[in-house]
């Protein structure tokens, strides 16, 4: 059977000190044919520079100003011409070679598939301090808190032209109203890989202070009224709290991290 064109996106700007361990772990994947698209906010810094190394290994590179983060994404997925679409941040690498090899056979039966992610520190890959596992997604999960690591979160392409692409009202919490959208509204078919795909550095925009984070659970909170999802701000909060204290509490184990 003739395997599934897989494209993966990065979204990249003023990424300089992450952005070649981000393609290389994308070019090390045992995988193909993969499309791999970098679209990059016309960085001030060396981050083109380092991209246009591997120009030759890229099926596209767009560099020009967009209106943030999930606007150049959605730059990404209306380019992409996969069956399958992947989005790894510019400070994100995937676990091993084999991530992409293990998603293309999980998929095909379901509409999304997505696993675990661990975040590091210190620019350390190995320096575990979180842990997010996910599970198999239920109805009504998002209302207590749950949501995949959207870096691991894999869609096919029909869905996005089915049901629409990042809806960039939001400053923050965007991810999170896609996916909640695929699988809560519109009950996509997903399936759950249990182990660790993504590695992220810790010290993303949505995390970094109180503040932040406030703003993303509010406008999840609104996302959800727009989407007509029940969801209780108490109950949602609460049960947010605890899923995140669980990350730093948990430990993946080997087979979790990694199965060839």
């Amino acid at each position: 059977m003739k395997k599934p064109l897989i494209s993966i996106i990065t979204v990249s700007f003023n990424s300089q000190n992450t952005i070649e361990r981000t393609i290389q772990s994308v070019l090390s994947q045992d995988y193909t044919p993969i499309e791999y698209i970098i679209v990059d906010g016309a960085s001030s810094d060396q981050t083109s520079a380092i991209i246009k190394k591997y120009q030759n290994k890229l099926a596209l590179f767009i560099c020009e100003p967009d209106e943030g983060i999930y606007d150049a994404m959605n730059k990404g997925i209306r380019s992409a011409r996969g069956e399958v679409i992947g989005l790894l941040n510019a400070d994100d690498i995937y676990a091993h070679p084999f991530v992409i090899s293990k998603v293309a056979k999980a998929i095909m039966p379901y509409d999304a598939c997505y696993g675990d992610l661990i975040y590091f520190k210190d620019k350390d890959p190995n320096n575990v301090v979180r842990y997010w596992r996910s599970s198999e997604f239920k109805q009504g999960a998002f209302a207590k808190g749950w949501s995949p690591p959207h870096p691991t979160f894999f869609v096919k392409r029909h869905i996005y032209s089915q049901y629409g692409l990042f809806n960039t009202n939001y400053s923050m919490g965007n991810d999170v109203e896609l996916m909640m959208r695929f699988l809560e509204k519109h009950q996509i078919k997903s399936c759950y890989i249990p182990e660790v795909l993504v590695k992220m550095q810790l010290g993303g925009v949505s995390n970094a202070g109180l503040k932040n984070i406030f703003i993303q659970n509010k406008n999840i909170l609104r996302a959800a009224r727009s989407l007509n999802i029940p969801l209780s701000p108490l109950t949602y909060v609460f049960y947010k709290f605890f899923n995140r204290a669980m990350q730093f509490i948990q430990k993946p184990s080997r087979g979790s991290l990694y199965v060839k």
